[in-house]
Order: C-alpha cells, then sequence, then structure tokens
C-alpha cells in the first residue's frame, strides 16, 4: 500500500526445520495503532524482531518507511522505538538521566535531548519524579516511563510489548489514555497485548496469529461481525453426556471450540438452539467478546499467549 509505513510480503523465519514465522503477509498505514495478539509461539515476537531488523529473514521483504530490512538496517533503527515488556531503566540512575543518556544512543545532542526528556516526562505526568531514582516509582510509573524512553528519538514507528501487563487496572487505564493521546498525534504504533479489552479499544485494525501465520486480519468490531454472532452460546455437557456432547455439534455443523469442561458455541442465535444440544447440555448464552473471536480463530484462551 503506498501509505503503509510497515510492510511484509511472504515472510519467513526458519530455525533448521521450524518455521516460526510462516509466509505472513501484512501492512501497517501510517497513523494507525496495528496489533498483532497470538498465543505463545505465535510467531509474534519473531516477526516484531524482524521489523525491527533484530533478525534476518529466511525469505520475503519486510520494508519500513520504504528501506528494506536487511538492506537499510541502521536507518530502519533510527526512526524505530521500543517499549520492551521488561522495562530495563537503569536503576542506580535518575528519571530524567534515564531519558538523556538514552538519547546519547541516538546521537541526540545534550541540550536537545534534556529539552525532549522535559518534554516527555510532562506528557507522562511524571515531571515531580525528574529526580528520583528509579527504584522509588511504582509499577505504572516505571511503564510509563519507558514509553517515554522509547520517544526521545521522535519515532515515526512505536512498538509497544505488552504494554500494561502486570499492572493495575487504574495504572492501565492511565496507559491507555496516554497511547491514545499518542494516536491523535498521528504516531504510527505496533501494540501486543494479552488483553482484549485493550485491544479492542486501542486498535485501529489487528491481526490474530496462530503457529506462525496470520489467521486473521481487520478491524476489532468488523472481525467480530464477521466470525461472531451477537451472542455466544456456553454449552456443559449434562451429567453422563460428555462423550456426545462434541458428536452432536460436530452433526450440527456448529463453529465451536473447547474451554475445559465448556463448549463455546458460535453464530448461534439464542432462539434457535437444536433440540438436540438442548438435550446434551446445560445452556447459557451472553454476548460475544474479543476473547470469543480470539478463541474462534487461535483456538485457545488469550490468557495462555
Amino acid at each position: 500500500m503506498a501509505d503503509a509505513l510497515v510492510a511484509g510480503g511472504d515472510v519467513v523465519k526458519r530455525y533448521g526445520p521450524y518455521a516460526a514465522v510462516d509466509g505472513v503477509s501484512f501492512s501497517i498505514l501510517r497513523g494507525e495503532c496495528f496489533g498483532f495478539l497470538g498465543p505463545n509461539g505465535a510467531g509474534k515476537t519473531t516477526l516484531l524482531k524482524m521489523i525491527q531488523c533484530l533478525a534476518p529473514l529466511t525469505s520475503g521483504r519486510v520494508t519500513v518507511d520504504g528501506m528494506e530490512a536487511g538492506q537499510d538496517d541502521r536507518k530502519i533503527k533510527s526512526i524505530i522505538g521500543v517499549a520492551p515488556q521488561e522495562d530495563s531503566l537503569d536503576p542506580d540512575l535518575t528519571v530524567f538521566q534515564n531519558l538523556v543518556i538514552y538519547a546519547g544512543y541516538f546521537d541526540i545532542p545534550r541540550r536537545q535531548a534534556e529539552r525532549k526528556a522535559d518534554e516527555l516526562l510532562k506528557f507522562f505526568h511524571l515531571e515531580e519524579k525528574r529526580a528520583e531514582k528509579i527504584r522509588v516509582l511504582s509499577g505504572g510509573m516505571r511503564r510509563r516511563l519507558v514509553i517515554a524512553r522509547a520517544l526521545v528519538n521522535d519515532p515515526k514507528l512505536l512498538i509497544l510489548d505488552e504494554p500494561t501487563t502486570g499492572l493495575d487496572p487504574q495504572a492501565r487505564i492511565v496507559i491507555w489514555r496516554k497511547i491514545e493521546n499518542l494516536k491523535a498525534e498521528g504516531v504510527t504504533m505496533i501494540l501486543t497485548t494479552h488483553y482484549m479489552e485493550e485491544a479492542r479499544r486501542l486498535c485501529d485494525r489487528l491481526a490474530i496469529m496462530n503457529m506462525g501465520k496470520i489467521m486473521a486480519t481487520g478491524a476489532p468490531d468488523a472481525l467480530m461481525r464477521d466470525h461472531l454472532g451477537e451472542t455466544v452460546v456456553e454449552a456443559r455437557p449434562r451429567p453422563g453426556m460428555e462423550d456426545k456432547l462434541e458428536p452432536s455439534l460436530k452433526r450440527l455443523g456448529a463453529a465451536f471450540v473447547r474451554a475445559g469442561d465448556v463448549y463455546l458455541v458460535f453464530k448461534t442465535a439464542p432462539g434457535a438452539i437444536p433440540a438436540e444440544l438442548a438435550e446434551a447440555s446445560l445452556i447459557s448464552t451472553r454476548p460475544a467478546s474479543m476473547e470469543d473471536l480470539f478463541m474462534k480463530i487461535a483456538g485457545r484462551h488469550p490468557g495462555g499467549m
């Protein structure tokens, strides 16, 4: 796409006979927040490493702002900011020093780096912690500082790896609002997350990966509309019917996945539950969710990423 900042075509990454990424193609538009979702081992981390020019492609092509991974790696790295899941902040430095010294890796002049650091501390409401050491910060403050650090070079692409994992709900909402502010400023972002609510709130589009492949791509609401009905049926086998429920679902041609002792049945209207299904199981219905979308496409709960 002409307005894509990041694009991949038939991207493959192999480790011996194992394909960690198996022929995926994607495009990330300028100014959008694009999410990569998938269980552990789906290929998300490997794909992000290739976008960051930290791992060579086995085959295929990745471009960032028109530059090709494997040829323009130094230039690509200079326009990317990364907020990793592990904060890797220097505990012996102050909040302010962590930003200024990190800016030195991009050859940003000292005075310019200091101005940028103050600007970012104000944006993330950390100016009162400017002279504090990292060890006194709360988890939410540390995450905000990690994202601030990823912005010191004014990147064209910001990569957010699990930006709110481990945070309490209040701290998570603060991070979400800051990411939304960055979206409003036109910052292009790649987001990985375990939280489906986070993906739906922040991502303009997302790709669901499994076993090295992209299984579905689109806007969250569009994916839910295309793959799920308005409701999901939860079917629990009645006593003595444990061996009969799944064959019954297959005979009915129902789209379903198993989650422990519960079967999630998709695209079934509450008023149209077949008698055979009702006889074999205890039925309940509820509104469809992003977790259901993930389960249907990837076959696993997002908590198992």
